[in-house]
């Protein structure tokens, strides 16, 4: 009872601040990486923000899946009515659950997207988001101390190479790979969980984010 009343706080929390500006180009979506940080002004958005000089939208939350969650822990509800050039996002760590541990890890890969990358809640989100006219940037997970060397690594790598196949089918999604500025090696990155990425941390993936996006 103790943990849902915590995971309830720091969602609440971490929902201070979300929303789309009206004039916002750029919205963020996704999880609790995306997420994280936010309370202290320092979420990936707000580096993206700086590093702009123009509003970005930010809808994300920590426990936010792609194939479940419920309302704004839903990723393709939180982009409900969403209208924007550039969308930013990521997800499936909820999808496949802490520690890559579940016994039906290989259906929840295919569920969220299959292996030719035209299939899935991923895709179907993406297709969406195209379909509405914006441009995708996907961002592919880091490996976190917690789990480097575990299970997770394996699912993560496929899920990396789906994501790979499927941005490679449309100009109009980027994939980015958080690992390339975030090695597991370096704690600084992370948060004391040694998962979630520290203020620096989100700085860097912000930086690897702004330069994927044209100028306006």
């Amino acid at each position: 009872m103790k943990q849902l009343f915590v995971i309830l706080g720091l969602t609440l929390m971490a929902a201070c601040g979300r929303g789309v500006p009206d004039a916002a180009r750029v919205v963020v979506a996704g999880d609790s990486v995306l997420a994280w940080n936010r309370i202290e002004g320092a979420s990936v958005a707000d580096g993206l923000r700086a590093r702009l000089g123009e509003p970005v939208g930010d809808v994300s939350l920590p426990l936010a899946q792609v194939a479940g969650g419920r309302g704004a822990l839903n990723i393709p509800t939180q982009l409900e009515g969403v209208q924007a050039d550039w969308i930013v996002l990521n997800g499936g760590a909820n999808d496949l659950g802490v520690g890559c541990g579940r016994d039906d890890t290989a259906a929840v890969l295919d569920r969220l997207i299959s292996s030719d990358g035209a299939r899935g809640a991923i895709p179907a989100l993406v297709a969406d988001l195209r379909g509405r006219g914006s441009r995708v940037i996907w961002a592919d997970y880091y490996t976190s101390p917690r789990y480097a060397g575990t299970p997770c690594a394996a699912s993560y790598q496929v899920l990396e190479t789906r994501l790979t196949v499927m941005a490679a089918r449309d100009d109009g999604v980027t994939l980015v790979d958080m690992e390339d500025v975030i090695a597991p090696s370096e704690l600084n990155m992370f948060d004391t969980d040694r998962t979630h990425p520290s203020p620096a941390g989100s700085d860097r993936i912000a930086g690897l984010i702004a330069r994927a996006l044209p100028p306006r």
